[in-house]
């Protein structure tokens, strides 16, 4: 689709010249033979670009600028005008006018910058789209449980998600505090900037400092350029601090001062920074254990736990398991280009019988490897069991909770046997006393990931 242009001029060579030039270009271009001409036609229709001259009779190039950026705010405007009148030129970029050229300007700049300023419109457009995209995908609607336990964290989080407050998430590992701080995010005022999430465990306690707070150049061996940290990348946003339990004692202290007076110091710098961003913090230890053991500062855990939300462990709230379990199962049957449709009732009892001490995480890893495993479109036990890190005596058992066919045991029993063989082939046909087309046969369905020497 063309973009529709704007040409305002009183000068009736120069907007000749320019709308032949840019309708040669591919433009749908209307012409303007002064300001109020242009009023008029910005209030008929919209035009993606007005290129108008600044200084004209009765209606001046601001009040076209006005105008235009009243009426539509993404209208992009491009101010010409005379060496003389530079200084207003620059006051018209100050109202909101994209750029501007001086006369005579060149055909080459002329469609340089309007090019420039309509494929940055598009960039805003599309960065705008995907926002509102991933914003959607985390609204808390998309949350993923019907249970009366972990809707009334969603309640709450959808509730502080309006405000400015800061939030501490406890919960297990693995139980989507994470999932929980995004859609704090994106439903908040804050959408509109970054998301960044630091796990506090995952960094080395030397480093950890320098990765939230930043460093300068020489600050420590191998700091041989500046670098921003955490706090200046989430500016207008939210930074996630995960695992905020294994912060060491010294970058508390640091933390603390930037809660406090929201300003901070780079490692190895004097330049104060000021930050502003929404602070959203997680753990899985008892912060309250650990101020008694004096490995956490007590006054950090007050500016901390302004409000607490509990994200209760899978295990609680066993009635979402076979929700949570359909959602990943879609999602990676879509991923795999796959015809997965359902669990069986068999697999799905067994998914309700199982702890899960690796919360909602381990789940979606259980139904992510059962997705890759099955070939035909529904998953079964038997592309459960295989996949659970359990002793054989544990895993029997749940077998024979289950009831299984003859088929389907030997196909568990001559699994466990080739893992207890490293994966070696000849090895288990040698315990089971069976040719290798057999253990095949019997293995048929399951992932055998055996070694390739083996055969």
């Amino acid at each position: 689709m063309k973009s529709s242009l704007l040409v305002v001029d009183d000068d009736d060579a120069f907007r000749a010249v320019t709308s032949a030039l840019l309708e040669d270009e591919g433009y749908a271009v209307t012409c303007a033979a002064d300001g109020s001409e242009a009023i008029t036609l910005l209030r008929e229709r919209y035009f993606d670009l007005v290129l108008s001259d600044l200084v004209m009779a009765e209606v001046s190039g601001l009040q076209v600028l006005e105008t235009a950026k009243t009426l539509n705010p993404a209208t992009i405007v491009i101010m010409v005008t005379g060496f003389a009148s530079v200084e207003s030129a620059v006051e018209a970029i100050k109202l909101g006018a994209e750029d501007y050229l001086t006369k005579p300007c060149g055909n080459a700049e002329l469609l340089l910058k309007v090019e420039r300023a309509l494929a940055q419109r598009r960039k805003d457009e599309e960065l705008a789209r995907l926002r509102d995209v991933v914003a959607h995908s985390h609204s808390f609607g998309n949350l993923i449980g019907k249970s009366a336990r972990i809707q009334q964290v969603f309640r709450l989080a959808q509730q502080v998600a309006s405000t400015d407050v800061t939030v501490l998430l406890l919960g297990e590992t693995g139980t989507g505090k994470e999932l929980l701080a995004r859609a704090i995010h994106f439903n908040s005022p804050r959408r509109n900037g970054p998301f960044v999430a630091v796990n506090c465990a995952a960094i080395a306690e030397t480093l950890l400092e320098s990765e939230l707070f930043g460093h300068e150049k020489g600050a420590f061996t191998g700091a041989i350029r500046q670098k921003p940290g955490r706090f200046e990348m989430a500016e207008k946003g939210t930074l996630f601090l995960d695992e905020v339990g294994d912060i060491p004692m010294t970058t508390q202290i640091k933390l603390l001062r930037v809660l406090q007076e929201r300003e901070f110091e780079r490692v190895g710098g004097n330049e104060t920074i000021k930050c502003d961003i929404r602070l959203v913090s997680a753990t899985n230890h008892n912060l309250e254990a650990l101020m008694q053991e004096k490995k956490f500062r007590e006054d950090l855990y007050y500016r901390l736990n302004v409000v607490p939300l509990k994200v209760p462990a899978l295990r609680d709230h066993p009635e979402d398991v076979p929700l949570l379990a359909q959602h990943f199962l879609q999602k990676y049957a879509q991923a795999l280009n796959k015809p997965i449709g359902k669990i069986s009732e068999a697999a799905m009892n067994l998914l309700l019988q199982h702890k899960w001490p690796g919360n909602v995480r381990e789940l979606e890893n259980l139904v992510e490897r059962a997705a890759v495993l099955c070939t035909g479109e529904v998953i079964d036990v038997e592309h459960l069991l295989l996949l659970q890190d359990r002793p054989e005596a544990d895993l029997l058992a749940q077998a024979r909770s289950q009831l299984l066919t003859e088929r389907q045991l030997t196909q568990l029993y001559a699994r466990m046997i080739l893992d207890k063989a490293g994966g070696n082939k000849k090895e288990a046909c040698r315990v089971l006393d069976l040719n290798f087309r057999t253990l095949q046969n019997r293995l048929e369905g399951l992932s055998t990931e055996a070694t390739a020497d083996s055969e």
